[in-house]
């Protein structure tokens, strides 16, 4: 193979190069494997999640005083939490079901789930969005010897090199979220995924928008960042080539001041924390239950298992929810629909 020149070579700033290579013509997100294909998510660890899911939408109906509720999965891979969703509800409740995706709908997919690469507006339930915001592609910034913060440019072969200074709200948001004190410190621009998470919460008319991701805060940044790649279920370098997915973690303390005032404090809270108030707890069933029945003791064991999976700590355990409820009595703002999975507007 030649070797690849500058002159011949197409430098981007990270969000730009991103978007090309998850989302563009043969991109990684649109493969037919989707993302259950290369990687491991809450969703594909254990029922569990999508029940625990089913009883937050039943809490949301509660408290909307509705049996018809909808339930909106943003960046929805292939429909398998939705589809799982769907199994776990009881009768009384009717769900309107959105999946929302770039990709093209999957074959055999449960026809009550209606396939958009918008999200819809006027959502009276739950927007869910599971490892959707982590993939809305931003901009990367590395302090030079000066300490000036500048962009990073990528090659598709994942060479990098610096670029023009970060002015505008860019700079305003470094500023505000995530300083770069330091030479050689680095950064994702998480203003694109501020943006994208106000888009959604704004599509709601009344209910919950719950974004689950794996994250950081203010006062516990990466100081060298977090951009990664993930390619059959390891991790790469990231080189925007379509080749592998390239994701980098959220600062969701900065999503949660991103929506508009009027609406009630968001909620910052472990997974763990999460699912255990839904009723999913790593606790080992009791050892008399194997005398007494040992065919539901070992049911038991291995639900105690993936339980134990979905809230370890060091791993999706740590993942973040961020909980924002709207109020049916706030004014919802009137305007085009809200971006698509991944941040994007669907054209």
């Amino acid at each position: 193979m030649g070797h690849v020149t500058d002159e011949t070579c197409q430098w981007q700033g990270w969000r730009e190069a991103t978007e090309r290579a998850l989302y563009g013509p043969g991109g990684f997100y649109l493969r037919p494997e989707g993302p259950a294909g290369h990687f491991r998510t809450s969703v594909h660890a254990s029922p569990l999640f999508a029940a625990a899911v089913a009883r937050l939408l039943g809490e949301v109906a509660e408290e909307l005083g509705t049996a018809e509720v909808d339930l909106v999965d943003v960046g929805a891979g292939r429909g398998e939490l939705l589809t799982a969703v769907l199994a776990a509800v009881g009768p009384s409740l009717s769900v309107r079901a959105y999946a929302v995706e770039r990709a093209a709908r999957p074959d055999g997919l449960d026809p009550r789930v209606e396939w958009t690469d918008r999200v819809p507006r006027g959502v009276r339930g739950l927007l869910f969005a599971n490892e959707w915001l982590d993939n809305v592609p931003a901009d990367v910034a590395e302090a030079d010897a000066t300490g000036t913060a500048r962009y990073v440019e990528v090659a598709p072969d994942g060479r990098e090199r610096l670029g023009a200074p970060v002015t505008g709200p860019d700079a305003d948001w470094l500023d505000r979220w995530w300083p770069l004190r330091e030479p050689g410190a680095r950064a994702e621009i998480g203003r694109p995924r501020d943006e994208a998470w106000a888009a959604a919460v704004a599509s709601l008319a009344a209910g919950r928008a719950v974004a689950v991701d794996y994250a950081h805060l203010r006062e516990a940044r990466p100081p060298f960042g977090s951009l990664t790649g993930f390619r059959a279920g390891r991790e790469v370098p990231p080189v925007p080539d379509g080749g592998c997915d390239v994701t980098s973690h959220v600062a969701l303390d900065a999503c949660a001041a991103a929506p508009d005032d009027g609406l009630p404090a968001p909620e910052l809270v472990t997974q763990r924390e999460s699912l255990g108030r839904l009723g999913v707890s790593g606790g080992r069933p009791p050892l008399a239950l194997a005398s007494t029945d040992p065919a539901g003791y070992v049911r038991a064991l291995a639900s105690a298992g993936e339980a134990a999976e979905l809230t370890a700590r060091g791993g999706l355990g740590d993942f973040l929810w961020l909980t924002q409820r709207v109020p049916g009595s706030v004014h919802r703002p009137e305007g085009p629909g809200a971006p698509g999975p991944r941040g994007i507007l669907a054209a």
